[in-house]
């Protein structure tokens, strides 16, 4: 049966998509690919038509959902201008902080399964995890550097606050992480 052009492309997409999903919300190995398929109703076959393994459809979750990171990072830069650092602040601790799991940030949702993962993961991780650092670096201010270490040092905040701000279940908790980290960070900045 004939495909229409770039149908193959939209399915992949398709799966993807909801795999990545079901990754941040379940965890990589509370996640099976039938239950992976299920989400993105398609069949087991249909998923293995893609991606290998449950593991390779897991590196492109993680190398796709970093790569979303430093678009918007970039895009925030570009549109927010010498304010995009509050903003960014302000969005990560906020919106990411509270919105449902499966659509929570990649960086922050992932990284402690992509600890466990195989070299090949951990390495496309990292590839993804330093183009998001040279994006944030490019944003500030100082020496190549300090800039590069305030934007190591910002990331690091950021996604060690919203992991303990989602761990909580008071969210009076919740929101005094978000509220301590956000005046860290934004002091990290103003000393640079």
């Amino acid at each position: 049966m004939a495909h229409r052009p770039g149908q193959k492309e939209e399915s992949k997409a398709k799966i993807l998509r909801s795999a990545s999903r079901g990754f941040r919300s379940r965890g990589f190995g509370a996640s099976g690919v039938d239950g992976l398929a299920k989400d993105a109703a398609v069949t087991s076959g249909a998923f293995y038509a893609h991606f290998k393994s449950k593991a390779d459809a897991f590196r492109e979750a993680v190398v796709e959902g970093l790569a979303e990171l430093k678009d918007a990072v970039e895009t925030m830069r570009a549109q927010r201008g010498a304010r995009w650092h509050k903003e960014f602040i302000d969005f990560y601790l906020g919106d990411r902080r509270t919105c449902e799991l499966a659509d929570s940030c990649t960086l922050q949702s992932l990284s402690g399964e992509v600890a466990r993962a195989d070299d090949d993961t951990r390495a496309a991780f990292e590839t993804e995890l330093r183009g998001i650092i040279d994006a944030v670096a490019g944003g500030l201010e100082g020496t190549p550097k300090a800039k590069r270490e305030e934007a190591i040092s910002l990331l690091a905040l950021l996604v060690g606050s919203v992991t303990l701000a989602r761990a909580v279940k008071d969210p009076a908790m919740s929101t005094d992480i978000a509220t301590a980290v956000r005046k860290a960070a934004l002091g990290l900045h103003a000393r640079t």
